[in-house]
């Protein structure tokens, strides 16, 4: 069998760009955070709805103008006519009423107001189930492949997945992207599109293995840059097809999917990635030591 693209040979190389991903992540995470919705803390949401292409400019002034200092707003909606404002407490039925009031006299419309309101409890327990999920999904997901070929191909994969996880999150936290429920749902979306693309690749080196029955370092390399590149066209094909759509959710789905849609676009740029580069070339290693020590060989790192 013959392959096109060597991805063993440098896989090390491909290791070293996920880290440095992973680390500019981390930093990002560690020294600003993430910019928390409505969902994972207390406070209300307003979304004032106004005339097309509405100047935030404005809107910030008459909220600083009735005392809110610095107010957390931003513009929405497909045509921007949608102020959005965040304040970390809850706010009354008046003061609801007065900033409608407000912006009546400042715009000169009647706008139209959506109110979110979360209490400190429920943001936390939103925020535990969110992280209970994941684990959750994860630990099944190191079972079942553990199961269906060997732990080594469970333990690559989680990693992976952790990889698609920090990526995306990260990105939110780097471009200050609000993270809410819908948020966490694109997340477990990402995880479980990035394994069955994996678990693709898996099943076919389990099948070259089976039938090449490699021995040495350059057969065993020889078995997964074949069963990269047999289903390399099938994972180009379907990371592009499901971007086109996210795409176009993005763009077109309005303001409620946004960030669902953005997030699947960063998980399916990294899923790509770490199906080919990260789980693979992991596994190999781990596999390569396990074969020598088998054989009874000194083990020595290729």
């Amino acid at each position: 069998m013959t392959y096109k693209f060597d991805i063993i040979k440098h896989r090390k190389t491909y290791l070293l760009i996920a880290l440095a991903v992973m680390a500019v992540c981390v930093v990002s995470l560690v020294w600003q955070g993430l910019n928390l919705g409505i969902d994972f803390k207390s406070g209300t949401r307003l979304d004032i709805s106004l005339a097309p292409n509405a100047k935030i400019e404005k809107a910030r002034e008459a909220l600083e103008d009735m005392g809110y200092n610095n107010p957390n707003i931003r513009i929405g909606g497909t045509n921007n006519e949608i102020v959005i404002f965040r304040v970390d407490k809850s706010l009354s039925r008046q003061d609801i009423q007065k900033i409608k009031a407000k912006f009546q006299e400042t715009f000169n419309l009647t706008p139209k107001v959506q109110e979110q309101r979360v209490d400190p409890i429920i943001g936390r327990e939103l925020a535990s189930n969110a992280i209970k999920a994941t684990v959750i999904a994860s630990l099944c997901i190191v079972v079942y492949v553990a199961f269906r070929f060997e732990w080594r191909f469970g333990v690559a994969a989680v990693i992976a997945l952790v990889y698609d996880s920090l990526f995306t999150i990260g990105m939110f936290s780097l471009l200050r992207l609000e993270v809410d429920v819908v948020f966490i749902a694109a997340i477990l979306t990402i995880i479980g599109y990035s394994i069955n693309d994996t678990i693709v690749i898996f099943d076919r080196i389990r099948e070259n293995m089976e039938t090449m029955k490699p021995k040495k370092w350059e057969d065993l390399a020889k078995v997964v840059n074949v069963s990269i590149n047999q289903t390399l066209t099938r994972s180009i094909n379907t990371v592009l097809t499901v971007a086109f759509a996210a795409f176009a959710l993005w763009l077109l789905g309005g303001e409620s999917i946004a960030n669902f849609s953005l997030a699947l676009l960063f998980g399916l740029i990294s899923g790509a990635y770490s199906s080919i580069f990260v789980a693979s070339p992991l596994w190999i290693g781990w596999k390569w030591k396990a074969m020598q020590k088998k054989n009874g060989e000194p083990v020595a790192a290729e």
